[in-house]
């Protein structure tokens, strides 16, 4: 199988569980902010972190990298959702709303990533 198809494949199995953890969450009830897609990306950012990390740190392929990270990672995370769901806020008259999702999602996204890179920093020693 080509890497090209590989990708392909854990992009339709992130994506699956991104339907399946989005779905999850928002059957909890609804909430001021769209919090399904900022767990998604949040976690997300996490298991890219981890990825990358063990990439640098732990001597992980840089194929594997590519096929989790692209792949599966690239399938489950979902920036351009996100994008929407802050337009959709501002345009409804919920600025300060559409500010926090901005602002939370970059900051807890980037956190997730840096707490995933360091976490591999760990184990490697």
């Amino acid at each position: 199988m080509t890497d090209a198809l590989l990708v392909a494949v854990l992009g339709g199995l992130g994506a699956a569980t991104r339907f399946w953890v989005d779905g999850t969450i928002r059957a909890r009830g609804r909430t001021i902010l769209p919090v399904a897609t900022i767990a998604v990306n949040v976690i997300g950012s996490l298991l890219i972190g981890l990825v990358a990390g063990a990439h640098l740190y732990l001597g992980l392929a840089p194929t594997w990298q590519l096929l989790l990270a692209t792949g599966f990672c690239g399938g489950y995370t979902t920036f351009s959702a996100a994008a929407v769901e802050t337009v959709r806020l501002a345009q409804a008259g919920e600025r300060g709303r559409a500010l926090a999702n901005l602002l939370g999602t970059m900051v807890l996204t980037v956190a997730a990533a840096a707490a995933g890179l360091g976490l591999t920093a760990l184990w490697a020693g």
